[in-house]
């Protein structure tokens, strides 16, 4: 009998279900309407009355890599690691919660990856080359070795010769009696020690300008170091141990690319804040810093 059959010509078991079809097409519909990051990053600049010069300037992130992730390009930040960091960075400058953003970041690009090396921070952050400037601590060290050096050995010198002056000569009878000149007393005091640099010789700095010292204390990190001028003093990559100074008359900018490896004197006073390994930082330092600590 065909009554059982629907009018295909199958039995009612053979007609498959749609529930299961609606609620995919529901869920799809869902996330087609939610915006790309890109594009909520941007809704949400334009909202708050920003360009993305405004966005840069804040952020001191390029305003071609803020371009690029509102049109969600994520190759120029260097890898996973830097992008969610910008990610981070540009959501709260733009006053959006940036945790949904990085949820649907590793959603869409595999999850949290391993960590980047240091290297790919260094391409992405450069802003153009640039010739390093002349170390000047390490000339003025240089300048006060050598100067001290001269002046000990001009004071031993000029001491010998005046001693060897008024050694009594031997003549006549007296070439018998035995006794002979007493040796010339050379001087005791000697040469100036030569000025070790230290993480303490930074507290000597000039007050009427800045000095930053940065080591890297439990790790590598690249780092860049710019004056007020904008020119860079140091653009590179620090091994654990190694550590830079920078001085400027007004202020000091860096870029720490894992800022939890790095230890940092300002005007002679020990910064304590509290960085996370892997975090990227960027800080401005001036004469008057730090405030406390």
């Amino acid at each position: 009998m065909s009554i059982g059959n629907s009018p295909d010509g199958n039995s009612p078991e053979d007609v498959p279900p749609f529930d299961d079809a609606r609620d995919d097409a529901r869920e799809d519909a869902s996330a087609s309407d939610r915006p790309s990051i890109g594009r909520a990053l941007q809704q949400a600049r334009i909202a708050a009355g920003l360009t993305v010069d405004d966005v840069s300037s804040a952020t001191r992130v390029r305003t071609t890599i803020v371009h690029a992730i509102e049109q969600d390009d994520f190759a120029p930040c260097g890898g996973d690691v830097y992008a969610r960091g910008h990610l981070r960075t540009l959501a709260r400058a733009v006053h959006l919660d940036p945790a949904p953003l990085l949820e649907q970041y590793a959603a869409e690009h595999g999850g949290r990856p391993a960590p980047t090396p240091a290297a790919p921070l260094f391409e992405a952050e450069r802003i153009r080359p640039e010739r390093r400037g002349p170390n000047w601590t390490a000339a003025m060290v240089a300048a006060i070795v050598a100067v001290i050096g001269f002046v000990g050995f001009t004071l031993v010198k000029g001491g010998d010769s005046g001693e060897s002056a008024k050694t009594p000569v031997a003549k006549g009878p007296q070439a018998g009696t035995g006794k002979t000149a007493s040796a010339v007393p050379k001087s005791s005091k000697p040469a100036a020690p030569k000025p070790e640099p230290s993480d303490s010789a930074i507290a000597a700095a000039p007050r009427d300008k800045v000095t930053v010292q940065v080591s890297a204390a439990d790790g590598r990190s690249w780092i860049s170091a710019k004056d007020h001028n904008g020119r860079t003093l140091f653009d590179g990559l620090l091994k654990q141990g190694d550590s830079q100074t920078f001085q400027d008359k007004e202020k000091i900018d860096l870029v720490l690319g894992d800022a939890g490896a790095i230890q940092l004197y300002v005007n002679g006073k020990k910064i304590q804040d509290d960085f996370q390994s892997g975090q990227v930082e960027r800080l401005t330092y001036t004469k008057g810093d730090p405030v406390t600590g």
